[in-house]
């Protein structure tokens, strides 16, 4: 695998198709039935809303960090299919496109933030994206200069149980498609006492190409999450 010579946030490396190991199942969805998976989970982000708020920090900014983090830990999120080369290639990094709703136009414009695995300098960066967006209030579409983003949106409107995002027949993208909603109290059964306690429970959507996906790499993303809001929590 090659990494090509590009800006650091740009860097990718070619995957070896005949060694790739995915192989069978990338050749079947990508020149067979071509379709995708998308899977729809609670997760517990009590622990994650109370330091945020202890921190005096924005949870909305703290839980893009835990899945900028997740998608950026392994190969499988950051892959891209380039249909006019026919090459898989691998990012290096792959940073988050969300989104800034206008409530009076009813219309949301999206915000390219950058990644980084430092935690304030994520949390700065973010910060000065968004506030810019608020400023500009426009709709600003950057895709075309922004290849290695994923996009990452919440919606805040309701606590929903399933979420599925179509696109086109044929269409090979294979950036993860992460969606979530607002998030609200319910009785959980704790593991350890087996008692039912109240917690905040939030329902998030991963939807990823089943040429590079199996249920098992998009059920790692929920998986991660988990993992990386305990690892945050603890800092």
């Amino acid at each position: 695998m090659k990494k090509e010579n590009t800006p650091e946030s740009e860097s990718y490396k070619k995957i070896n198709l005949e060694t790739y190991y995915r192989k069978g199942s990338f050749t079947n969805f990508s020149e067979g039935p071509k379709c995708s998976l998308s899977m729809t989970s609670k997760i517990d982000v009590t622990d994650l809303f109370n330091w945020s708020k202890k921190c005096g920090t924005k949870f909305y900014i703290n839980f893009l960090y835990v899945l900028s983090k997740v998608l950026n830990s392994r190969d499988d999120y950051k892959m891209e299919y380039r249909w006019l080369t026919k090459e898989l290639v691998c990012w290096e990094k792959v940073n988050p496109c969300h989104y800034i709703f206008f409530e009076e136009k009813e219309i949301c414009t999206p915000v390219y933030s950058e990644y980084f695995s430092d935690y304030k300098k994520f949390y700065d960066g973010i910060t000065k994206d968004i506030q810019e967006a608020k400023e500009r209030r426009t709709y600003v579409n950057e895709s075309a200069t922004h290849p290695n983003w994923f996009d990452a949106s919440y919606i805040s409107w309701e606590n929903y149980d399933s979420l599925n995002i179509e696109l086109p027949d044929g269409y090979l993208y294979f950036m993860p498609i992460i969606n979530w909603g607002r998030f609200k109290k319910e009785y959980v059964v704790d593991p350890k006492t087996e008692e039912p306690r109240i917690r905040l429970m939030m329902p998030l959507t991963v939807r990823m190409n089943h040429a590079i996906a199996d249920g098992y790499q998009v059920a790692k993303v929920f998986e991660l999450v988990r993992k990386e809001c305990e690892n945050l929590t603890r800092e």
